[in-house]
Parts: structure tokens; C-alpha cells; sequence
């Protein structure tokens, strides 16, 4: 006789809502929406007393009414019996729910949107950071729940260097974010004769994890306010985005030569950038600037391409609020917002792991070498 699944998410990104556990062929799940905001996608769960070789079959029951509900086709979710390694497990949506079965090797396992970044390996990324990769700690912002948001530097700030700033999590479901800095600093340790070319006439400014609250509460898109951080450029207050608030002031106080923050795209399976085209101040600088950037990356990596992406702006019509175009129409600088897939790339698929934390690691390298290429004409 089975006994009934234990299913929890009282962990840092933690997110289901257990409707239904009696049945291990039939469990029936929900995704709770982020606080304070009507968004949810994110789902993070431990399974524990599953029957080692039998089948156990998971259906997310509000799939359909998610943020983005078209994201679900040709999805498949991620599983893991140890926190470390990460599988792609075959999923389904029937236009309702997510379903997802496996018999497993073990009685317990982990599932979730994408391979998480806890914030214990956030600390530890920040701790290698500063004692290895000989990163400086410029100042320490709070979020809405007093959650740190360190600013590091690599570099000395000396007068006339490039000024290179890269920002990540925004919103909080998009754990490649982190994996992406993860590779930058990993080779910011590694200090090869490349990257010592390009820390000659530029310092890196970076910001790991812009939303610590929204992710330890398995949010998709918003911090403890119920604010998406990407939608604040404008008008971001002390009280209601402290996040934005804190790297906007550190930017005035720095400046910027190049910015790109990075993020994580629900529908399209490619990695891909947009851009500030849309700005009412756009340059013909900054155009010259961006297609440059896609070019040498694409001749680069077949993980980034330029045929799929999101639609330009029209001239003038920008959305403000976005950190891309508002740091761009400031700084009057190269100012892209990057995208990887939560699915996988189609251009190169792994199906086993699909998009993973390695190869957002393998993309933040590449992009290192990218704007080494670039860092003299920026300005």
C-alpha cells in the first residue's frame, strides 16, 4: 500500500501550492502567485516518498493561467535528486495544465522552472568575487525585506577607463541571470591575457542579484513589493523599489559606458538581445554600437543569434520604465538587455539539460571576450 507523497517548498525559492498528493500517478499542483502581484510562473518543489522505479506523474493546474501561458509549449521542466546535477524531464501542455511524469532512481526529488541559484550560492559567488577574482565592494544596497545587493568592482577606478556595467535578476524567476554572472566572475578569476587586455581601459561594475527578496519568495517577475524592478527606470522610490533606487544612484555617482542587464525569456528558444532603437534620444552611435555586438557574437558562439527576439520599437515609442532604455537614453551608451532561454536553444539543443546553468556560464564569457573586442570604441 503507497503512502502519500510529502511535497514542500519551505525553501529559498520554494514555490507550489499541493492540491491533490493522494494519488502518485495523479498529484495535483498550483503555482502561488507572486506577493503582492497577480504574476506567477515560477514553480520550485521537493518531492519526498516516491516509489523508486515507478511512475509519478505531476500536473500543474494553473499552467494555463500563468503569466505567460504560451511559454509552456515546448517546455519541459527540470528535476534533480541532488540539488547539483539537473535533468530536463519531458513535460506536456494539454492548454490547461503542465504535466510532467518520471519513475525515479530515488525516493525523493527536486523540480523546478529552471536550475535554481540559491542564495547560499549567491554568497559564496560574492565571497569569490572579493577574496579571489580580486573584486572590490563598492557599496551594498538593502531590498524591500533588507536583503543585501552588493556592488562590486574589478578594476581601480582610475581616471578615463571604461566604465562596463552588468546587472542581473531582475526578475527574480530568472535564475540564468545569475548563472551568467556566475561566468563572469569565474573568469575575472581566472585573469587570462584577454581579459587583462580589456581590465586595461575598462573597470566592470557588477550586480549579481538585483532581486533577492522576489527570488528566496519563488517569485517570476516582481520584489517583496509587488514591483517588477524591470518596469522602474522612471520612477523607482526608496520604498517601493530600493533595488533600482540604490544601482541608479551608484551609476550617477560612477557612470556608464556600456550597460547590459540580463535576463531570461519564457517563450523564445533562442539567446538574443534587444536594444534602446526606440529611445527618443537614440544615436547613430549607439546603432552602429549594437549591431557591432551581434555581429561579433553570433561569428562567435552559435549559442547567440539574430534572427529571433522581440519586436523593435518604433522611433520614439520606447518604454521608458526599462532599465535598457532608460540607462541608454542617460548615458547615451551601448545599452543592451540580454535574453536566454527557459526552454532550450534551438539553434543548439541539449536534451538533457536544455538551457542550464553551464551554458549561461559559457554565454557570460563569451560576451567578456565580445566587449574586450569593443571596449575601445564604446566611447
Amino acid at each position: 500500500m503507497q503512502t502519500a507523497l510529502s511535497i514542500t517548498c519551505d525553501f529559498d525559492s520554494g514555490n507550489i501550492v499541493v492540491l491533490d498528493a493522494s494519488n502518485a500517478q495523479h498529484v495535483k499542483l498550483a503555482i502561488r502567485p507572486d506577493t503582492r502581484s497577480p504574476h506567477f510562473q515560477w514553480f520550485h518543489f521537493k518531492v519526498d516518498g516516491m516509489q523508486v522505479g515507478q511512475p509519478h506523474a505531476f500536473s500543474l493546474t494553473n499552467a494555463s493561467e500563468s503569466s505567460y501561458n504560451r511559454a509552456w509549449t515546448g517546455y519541459n521542466a527540470v528535476a534533480s535528486y541532488d540539488q547539483k546535477t539537473w535533468f530536463r524531464v519531458p513535460s506536456q501542455f494539454d492548454g490547461k495544465a503542465l504535466n510532467f511524469e518520471l519513475s525515479p532512481e530515488q525516493p525523493h526529488i527536486w523540480f523546478a522552472y529552471f536550475e535554481p541559484y540559491s542564495r547560499e550560492r549567491h554568497e559564496w559567488l560574492v565571497d569569490k568575487a572579493l577574496n579571489r577574482a580580486d573584486s572590490q565592494l563598492l557599496a551594498t544596497g538593502k531590498s524591500v525585506e533588507g536583503r543585501s545587493i552588493p556592488l562590486l568592482r574589478k578594476g581601480d577606478g582610475a581616471p578615463g577607463k571604461r566604465k562596463i556595467w552588468i546587472i542581473a535578476q531582475q526578475h527574480p524567476g530568472e535564475h540564468m541571470a545569475e548563472w551568467f554572472m556566475e561566468g563572469v566572475i569565474e573568469r575575472l578569476q581566472e585573469n587570462d591575457a584577454e581579459l587583462q587586455t580589456l581590465l586595461a581601459s575598462a573597470d566592470l561594475y557588477l550586480v549579481p542579484h538585483m532581486n533577492p527578496d522576489g527570488s528566496f519568495h519563488g517569485h517570476l517577475r516582481t520584489n517583496a513589493q509587488g514591483k517588477d524592478l524591470n518596469r522602474a527606470w522612471q520612477d523607482s522610490t526608496p520604498q517601493l523599489s530600493p533595488e533600482v533606487f540604490f544601482v541608479k544612484e551608484q551609476m550617477e555617482k560612477y557612470g556608464v559606458d556600456m550597460f547590459l542587464d540580463v535576463h531570461g525569456d519564457e517563450e523564445i528558444p533562442y539567446v538574443f538581445t534587444a536594444a534602446c532603437e526606440g529611445n527618443p534620444g537614440y544615436t547613430e552611435k549607439q546603432k552602429e554600437l549594437e549591431a557591432d555586438f551581434r555581429a561579433r557574437l553570433s561569428d562567435l558562439t552559435k549559442d547567440f543569434q539574430t534572427r529571433y527576439g522581440y519586436p523593435k520599437s518604433a522611433p520614439g515609442k520606447a518604454n521608458m520604465n526599462l532599465a535598457c532604455n532608460s540607462v541608454g537614453e542617460r548615458y547615451k551608451c551601448l545599452s543592451l538587455t540580454l535574453e536566454m532561454p527557459f526552454k532550450d536553444n534551438d539553434d543548439a539543443p541539449d536534451v538533457v539539460t536544455g538551457w542550464s546553468g553551464k551554458r549561461s556560464r559559457q554565454l557570460a564569457r563569451d560576451v567578456l571576450t565580445i566587449i574586450g573586442q569593443m571596449v575601445s570604441a564604446l566611447r
